[in-house]
């Protein structure tokens, strides 16, 4: 009678197993698999027959599913969820439960599964979705922080036209391009005209300072950086500029600032378009357009060794130089014209250059080319009270005609204060122009000491 009882105890366990819609397998605390639900064999694609008395052992390395639950369970001597692979491409959420005897020993080993291959899929998706959004906020964030005044593209002069002749004909195709020229001329105007005549013209254009990124953080700003890269970096690590030029524009602007170890990073990253976040183990790949700046002779850099020739020669595909202002006198006066409209429409103010100022601002030298016209009109329009700007107004260093204050200062001083004076000018005007005094020193062709102490000795140092 207590066989009989048994025997049916046993068919019933096997129909309440096989009436579930899920999987469930049980194993001995040698992993041989004693029950199984016929869901099991569906998921794992194995025949029924072929699952009882199984190793889990020997279905995990023909993989049939990967890893198996059982050992982990029994390692763990608990519970354990994890998610498994199998033979089908499947990804299951498994979890492994530990059934002890009387003696607290495992005996038992009951798996069960859910089927979350469309989550996980869907998972990675929206993965790939939130980090194509951080992208475009970061490229839309560098597109407002500092809006180029494209509309200030004057050209009434014949070199200036003949240079955007050449940047036109170049926009339609994605050769690179070299922009030469003194600072302040405007290749980042050009750069961006080429940009925006360009097939890519709806698609990001991104401008990196090399000069202005400290070289040691380079690679971690130009190519990103996964989370707990470094000490201080973002926890939840960082797109780099030259993933957010996807399908763009990549504009190197000051390329002859870089290292020679930055540089051999960036040659490889233009030949194969290819990079690792600092930090990453997953390849990367963008496609961009290539333009890149500089205000330095690469080729003495390259005959100094101090920039790499194979490096050079990738990125002067086609050279194009920006003329001067005082090469292009012609666009002197259309752009003081639309600075000054410019920014008397943006600080909502009614100023007025009288013919004095005109023909003073005309013949001065404008050694810091359009940069510093487009600065000292912005500056006269914010600071002059009255509308009519009157050659008063004007700076004392664009005011003083230096030849005739010697002339006029020879009877009443000595030679020495007559030079102190001019150096005291050629400092004021080196400060105003390049900021800081390891530029100073090097535009003035002396040391870092010696341009501080000058600055300190004139009172420019504040």
């Amino acid at each position: 009678m207590v066989e009989s009882v048994e025997s049916v105890e046993l068919i019933n366990a096997e129909e309440i197993l096989n009436s579930l819609q899920d999987d469930l397998l049980v194993t001995t605390g040698d992993g041989i698999i004693i029950r199984a639900t016929k869901m099991t064999s569906t998921i794992y694609n194995v025949p029924y027959e072929h699952l009882i008395g199984k190793s889990v052992y020997e279905l995990e390395a023909k993989g049939v599913f990967l890893p198996a639950i059982t050992p982990l369970v029994l390692k763990k001597k608990a519970k354990v969820t994890i998610v498994q692979s199998t033979n089908a491409g499947k990804k299951l959420l498994v979890t492994g439960i530990p059934v002890r005897n009387e003696n607290g020993e495992i005996q038992r080993v009951v798996s069960y599964s859910h089927d979350v291959t469309e989550l996980l899929t869907m998972k990675g998706y929206l993965s790939k979705m939130e980090e194509e959004m951080i992208r475009v906020r970061e490229e839309e964030s560098f597109r407002k922080e500092e809006k180029q005044i494209a509309e200030g593209l004057i050209a009434e002069d014949k070199k200036m036209k003949m240079t955007l002749q050449i940047a036109k004909q170049v926009s339609e195709v994605d050769v690179n391009v070299l922009l030469l020229g003194e600072s302040g001329v405007g290749k980042t105007l050009i750069a961006k005209y080429i940009h925006d005549s360009s097939p890519r013209k709806k698609q990001p254009f991104i401008e990196v300072n090399c000069g202005a990124i400290p070289q040691s953080l380079f690679e971690a700003e130009f190519f990103g950086y996964e989370a707990g890269s470094f000490t201080g970096a973002n926890r939840h690590g960082k797109i780099g500029l030259a993933e957010l030029a996807e399908g763009g524009t990549l504009f190197l602007d000051e390329v002859g600032e870089l290292t020679l170890e930055n540089q051999v990073k960036l040659l490889k990253f233009i030949q194969e378009k290819r990079f690792y976040r600092v930090g990453g183990t997953k390849q990367k790949q963008v496609d961009f357009r290539l333009l890149a700046a500089t205000n330095q002779d690469l080729q003495d850099l390259v005959s100094k060794k101090q920039f790499r020739e194979d490096l050079y020669f990738r990125l002067n595909v086609v050279p194009i130089s920006v003329p001067s202002l005082k090469e292009r006198r012609g666009d002197l006066v259309p752009l003081i014209y639309y600075f000054l409209t410019y920014f008397c429409e943006k600080y909502n103010r009614v100023r007025e250059l009288d013919d004095a100022v005109m023909e003073h601002l005309i013949n001065q030298e404008w050694k810091g080319n359009v940069r510093e016209l487009m600065n000292l009109i912005e500056r006269l329009v914010v600071t002059i009270p009255s509308e009519l700007i009157s050659i008063d107004n004007l700076p004392e260093s664009y005011r003083i005609d230096q030849t005739e204050g010697i002339r006029l200062n020879i009877e009443n001083q000595t030679l020495k204060e007559i030079l102190e004076g001019i150096e005291m000018r050629i400092f004021q005007q080196a400060k105003d122009k390049y900021q800081t005094t390891t530029k100073v020193a090097q535009k003035l062709g002396i040391s870092q000491p010696t341009a501080v102490r000058k600055l300190k000795k004139y009172q420019l140092n504040k």
